[in-house]
């Protein structure tokens, strides 16, 4: 798998930047210790020490994993405000967002017990990672072909095609072809930040820089 990924623009490097702050503002409010909060997001403490000062950006595999730690989202650890939790999010107004090689596109309201993610996911971006934490996920193929690993089945997902599984099964997401794949990505978010979870490696022992 390639770790290369391409320079993000200074308006995302700006917005991944007010990420490090809001890292540790939501983890104080968890009243979470950095190691405990790094144990549960499977990173080393120094290592969510840089995220938190700025020194190293976060893959979307990364902020997802300390969304669910400190059960918020993505938007939130962006530092993305919403107006008044509408329940309709317009195509116009959904901003794409890249980290660790992918690309997403908020699409559902922030502050819920799920969150709604259009993804896309290049050639070789991450297809090594095993995925391990509670909750639920549910993937659905807009275009391209995915490949879905869950425990020892491999399927090769298409068009139209979906999966909806427990994330405690080990499982990796990448894509098929050169062409990459894009989906829809529907978690559940933990709503105690207390609670105990079990993700994947290390990027830093899989070759993926963030």
């Amino acid at each position: 798998m390639s770790s290369t990924e391409s320079e993000p623009s200074p308006e995302q490097s700006e917005a991944l930047s007010a990420v490090a702050p809001q890292l540790r503002d939501l983890r104080r409010r968890a009243a979470l210790t950095l190691e405990t909060a790094a144990r549960a997001a499977g990173l080393s403490p120094a290592h969510l020490s840089r995220l938190e000062t700025g020194q190293r950006q976060p893959s979307l595999p990364m902020l997802l994993a300390l969304a669910r730690v400190y059960g918020t989202t993505v938007s939130e650890l962006l530092g993305e405000t919403a107006a008044a939790r509408d329940a309709v999010v317009r195509a116009a107004t959904m901003e794409p967002t890249r980290a660790g090689g992918w690309t997403y596109w908020q699409s559902g309201a922030s502050g819920r017990a799920m969150q709604a993610l259009r993804v896309r996911v290049p050639y070789g971006a991450q297809g090594d990672i095993v995925r391990v934490h509670p909750g639920e996920e549910w993937l659905h193929v807009l275009r391209g072909r995915l490949r879905l690993r869950l425990a020892d089945a491999t399927d090769l997902l298409g068009p139209g095609d979906s999966a909806h599984f427990d994330s405690l099964t080990p499982h990796r997401i990448a894509a098929q072809d050169a062409d990459g794949v894009e989906l829809l990505f529907v978690h559940t978010l933990l709503q105690s930040p207390t609670a105990t979870l079990c993700l994947g490696p290390n990027p830093s022992e899989t070759g993926v820089t963030s």
